[in-house]
């Protein structure tokens, strides 16, 4: 980006990766400060996520704490520019400390270390909610089976010692279980990436952003000199200071995070429509505006079409609750999705495994075709494993496995193509719960007797943060296209940052946890209560009453399925059809909150291209990135550090990006 407004995604730089390397960003210095920041890092998650619960800045895409890394090194190495004695920090190096803060702090933060712990613990102290019986099936290399260490655990241990002793061995054993994970799916989104990279050429929005902001090597930083960026970024700091001071003078006027459109109809069939919210997300805003129009438009439509649906089933007797059942079709959508992705990619990997590649035709993903295909077996052999010798039946595990590996691929698309910011948007707990309504209980109790409950303990593969990691995989093979970052060096860089986020986070959740009581902080138990207590519960009582198929929710995958492939296939046939099944795919899983946002970027971008065409795009794309930048900066960074300090004010304006 240029002082003149200048930005191109589509049609941005596209070095080969042969083409620069000099370090490659990958230092001895860059590794140092990417270590430092992390433990940094920690105890701000500590507080922000675990103590005062104010803003999760690690559930954020970018992480919170990966931004603020980017933001603290570009204006560190402007500072050491006037310096004669020491270096400034290069691109590379800056871009580096980014992508593993994203990954160490992602995998220390809500979305993995703490839902992981909730999981481990639950079953031993909540015996009013009938879960003892789970604790003899869980694990014990797997699970701490001490019933003074876990009453400890949420309730304070004397003097605030941690016992380690119980706590290390099987942490060590889920850190391997985590880099076998973490692998597996590297490996997978290497496979697909030089096809959507340099075949379809997609717009990584969120490597749009952070290269931006990092700017070129010696030069000085347009985009933050870029008089557009700033108004945009006035946009969002506005919306959020006259939030902040509603939080500290309660009587001031606020925005709000939502608004009700209409509310819901007191009448049937209307009143299935349910009350319709807008849910402001300068972040979705921001970088929604690179997205293409065919995709805005889909998102808003089909949220609309999925309420009235609801309307069309209470006219017909539907009874009144979960249908149409968005998230089953999000899932039928991701299944039909993954299915052509693969389909797609066949040959294009058939032929790179047939013919090799040398060492000079290495890409941005690090590995060779070979080497990509050989992780991801041995590192999805190792999950599964892990899974069947801690008691899921063999065939549950790898049909689990399966569909939150099909998952994860999708998600990783959505984040090459569209860059939505939202770590949620996925069909979560769905990889479970369509084998649980297709296939009805009774197969997967028959399967073996500690099935049900050792698959609650993973249940976490579904619903948590982790596979999601595959957005950042991505945008990391395509930093290093676009920057020369050294991709070898970034594999196990990435590995390590994964392994020292979870040592990180094992240890600023136990010790408040023992030294507080877990039950006593106000983050308390807040998974508990309402996921993972109903998933425990459920699992002893599917094994003495068993499920039946549930034809209404396996209806509502196939209509995902169905829509998506229709979707795909008028696609095919009319070239200006107006609908995209990524479009479609995010409504169903996560509408509600992303719809309002995309309608505002559809009709901007409309507007935009039609009475100014792209010169004026280009133009208007600093204002929308400094929109996201804005809101990213004030209510992750800003609120996110006073929120550590003091909890009171921030409790009043929590900010929660998923």
């Amino acid at each position: 980006m240029t002082g003149s407004n200048r930005v191109q995604p589509e049609e941005s730089s596209r070095p080969d990766a042969s083409a620069r390397r000099t370090d490659g960003g990958v230092t001895r210095r860059s590794l140092a400060i990417a270590i430092f920041l992390t433990l940094i890092t920690g105890l701000w998650v500590r507080q922000s996520e675990v103590v005062v619960l104010a803003t999760q800045i690690t559930e954020s895409v970018p992480a919170i704490p990966a931004l603020a890394s980017l933001v603290l090194l570009v204006a560190a190495s402007a500072a050491l520019r006037r310096s004669k004695r020491v270096r400034p920090l290069s691109r590379g190096e800056i871009l580096f400390v980014f992508f593993f803060l994203a990954i160490s702090s992602t995998v220390m933060g809500v979305g993995v270390t703490q839902f992981l712990l909730g999981i481990i613990t639950t079953p031993f102290y909540y015996p009013r909610s009938h879960l003892e019986a789970n604790r003899a099936l869980l694990p014990g290399w797997l699970v701490p089976h001490n019933p003074e260490v876990m009453r400890q655990f949420y309730e304070r241990a004397p003097g605030g010692h941690v016992p380690w002793a119980v706590w290390i061995p099987p942490g060590m054993i889920w850190l391997g279980f985590f880099l076998a994970l973490w692998t597996t799916l590297y490996c997978m989104m290497a496979l697909f990436y030089r096809a959507w990279s340099e075949e379809e050429r997609l717009a990584f929005p969120l490597v749009t952003l952070v290269t931006e902001m990092a700017g070129a090597d010696g030069k000085r930083q347009s985009f933050f000199r870029n008089r557009a960026m700033w108004a945009g970024f006035g946009v969002a700091a506005l919306y959020n200071l006259v939030n902040i001071v509603h939080a500290f003078v309660p009587s001031a006027p606020a925005f709000g995070p939502d608004w009700v459109v209409t509310r819901a109809s007191a009448a049937p069939p209307w009143n299935a429509f349910g009350d319709l919210k807008f849910y402001l997300r300068p972040e979705i805003i921001g970088l929604g505006f690179l997205v293409s129009k065919e995709i805005s438009l889909t998102v808003w439509v089909s949220f609309v079409a999925i309420r009235l649906m609801a309307v069309w089933g209470a006219m017909h007797g539907a009874p009144p609750g979960d249908y149409p059942y968005p998230q089953e079709q999000g899932m039928g959508a991701y299944m039909v999705l993954a299915c052509s992705l693969i389909w797609l990619a066949r040959k294009r990997i058939g032929r790179a495994l047939r013919t090799g590649q040398s060492r000079d035709e290495m890409g941005p993903e690090g590995l060779k075709t070979r080497t990509q295909l050989a992780g991801f077996l041995i590192g999805a052999t190792i999950v599964w494993l892990v899974m069947t010798a801690a008691g899921i039946g063999w065939w549950v595990a790898l049909a689990y496995l399966v569909l939150v590996l099909a998952v994860a691929l999708v998600y990783g698309r959505l984040r090459a193509e569209t860059g939505v910011p939202l770590i949620w948007l996925f069909p979560y707990s769905m990889a479970k719960n369509v084998l649980l309504y297709s296939f009805g209980s009774a197969p997967f109790v028959a399967s073996g007797r500690r099935t049900m409950s050792v698959w609650a303990l993973f249940m976490f593969m579904s619903r948590g943060d982790f596979p999601e990691l595959t957005g950042y995989q991505l945008e990391a093979m395509e930093l290093t296209r676009r920057t020369g970052l050294n991709a070898r060096r970034l594999v196990f860089a990435g590995l390590f940052a994964v392994a020292l986020g979870f040592v990180v986070g094992w240890y600023i959740h136990l010790t408040p946890y023992y030294r507080f009581g877990s039950a006593n902080l106000r983050e308390g138990s807040m998974w508990n209560f309402w996921l993972i207590i109903p998933e425990y519960s459920s699992a002893l009582r599917l094994r003495s009453s068993p499920s039946l198929p549930d034809f209404g929710r396996i209806g509502a995958t196939a209509s995902g399925a169905l829509t998506v492939a229709a979707m795909m296939l008028l696609r095919l046939r009319f070239a200006g059809f107006a609908l995209h099944p990524l479009g479609y795919a995010m409504a169903s899983s996560f509408g509600h909150i992303v719809w309002g946002s995309f309608l505002i970027v559809w009709v901007a971008k409309a507007a935009v291209l039609r009475y100014g065409g792209m010169p004026l795009y280009r133009r208007a794309v600093p204002f929308f990135l400094g929109i996201a930048f804005g809101h990213l900066a004030i209510a992750g960074i800003v609120w996110g550090l006073v929120g550590a300090v003091s909890g009171a004010a921030v409790q009043s304006y929590p900010v929660f990006f998923g």
